[in-house]
């Protein structure tokens, strides 16, 4: 971890990869308000989603390396936040998804490391990374083994091993924040999407627990994290769990009971409705996904402020459409 004399600076240059995204978008307006951040520059293929007082914005493909280049090193940041992350069936399919991911990942983080002013990268991971729960109760800490089994857990480990990489060349502590399942109003989800939907399937063999995180606790991570530069990973999860048959009844759904060939077809069905299952939400569903999210409050001093089950209830309060009256809208 950095001194505390680093951490109290003024005008600390922050990057931040995917601004466009809604979680993107969170984390600059929570910056703008940080006294100790100067400058904001953010990289993404998409408009940022909310409006931002201060910060720069710079439309950019992941795939245009010597742009982002020429952007990153001109702005020669302080701290990368990286969260340029394509959650597959998300905002893209799952190729999509992961080509994106991998050429954010190659080309933003390796522009921040020919940075001379670079102290720190702070990178989105996810619980996913863990693999498949080994029983409905497993809660892995940051010291457990990782051991993907799911295409979006593979996309977060290059992630983590990509900005280990580079930290430890040019000799900077790396972050990575590894998230359970995001949900807020405005998030794309699949797993949001799937639940969300009149008819919702559920594992008749194994209806495991799993733990999710609201938006604005996570951006609130990535700004103390961007801030208090502490080295390795840390789970962010909220407090509390829900298995998929609990938030059917609390979300007054109706609950589809499978087992074995039958999620083929309900995931086919689901695709069609509008609501693909990827690979990592159908492990959450069958097996469950927790981990142990103590570490974050010890290390960066902050606690998700929502409950997973209070996040679940707000998932069915948020509308699809927002609908604004002609006479608010002039």
């Amino acid at each position: 971890m950095y001194p505390d004399s680093v951490h109290t600076m003024r005008g600390q240059r922050v990057l931040v990869s995917g601004m466009g995204g809604e979680l993107g978008s969170l984390v600059a307006s929570l910056l703008e308000a940080e006294p100790w951040v100067g400058s904001i520059l953010g990289i993404d293929v998409d408009p940022p989603r909310r409006r931002l007082r201060r910060s720069e914005f710079h439309l950019i493909d992941p795939s245009d390396h010597h742009r982002i280049v020429d952007v990153v090193t001109g702005f020669d940041p302080h701290v990368l936040v990286h969260l340029a992350v394509w959650e597959p069936d998300a905002r893209a399919g799952t190729s999509r998804a992961k080509r994106l991911t991998s050429q954010a990942a190659t080309s933003i983080i390796s522009a921040a490391a020919e940075s001379r002013s670079l102290q720190a990268i702070v990178v989105r991971s996810g619980i996913e990374i863990y693999g498949r729960g080994r029983g409905s109760l497993t809660r892995p800490d940051e010291d457990a083994p990782t051991h993907p089994t799911s295409e979006y857990g593979r996309m977060v480990a290059d992630i983590e091993a990509t900005a280990h990489s580079v930290g430890a060349r040019v000799g900077v502590p790396v972050s990575a924040l590894r998230l359970a399942p995001v949900l807020g109003p405005h998030v794309p989800s699949p797993l949001g999407r799937s639940l969300r939907q009149p008819v919702v399937p559920f594992s008749m063999l194994a209806d495991s627990p799993f733990a999710v995180i609201l938006d604005s606790d996570a951006a609130r991570a990535f700004v103390a994290a961007a801030e208090q530069r502490p080295q390795g990973p840390l789970n962010v999860v909220a407090p509390g769990a829900i298995t998929t048959m609990q938030a059917i009844r609390r979300g007054r759904r109706i609950p589809l009971p499978l087992v074995g060939p039958e999620w083929r077809l309900a995931r086919h069905i689901s695709y069609l409705l509008g609501a693909p299952l990827p690979e990592h939400v159908m492990e959450l569903i069958h097996r469950g996904r927790l981990a142990d999210g103590a570490r974050l409050t010890s290390t960066l001093g902050i606690t998700p402020r929502v409950s997973t089950q209070d996040v679940i209830d707000r998932l069915f309060e948020w509308e699809a459409i927002v609908r604004i009256p002609a006479s608010q809208a002039a």
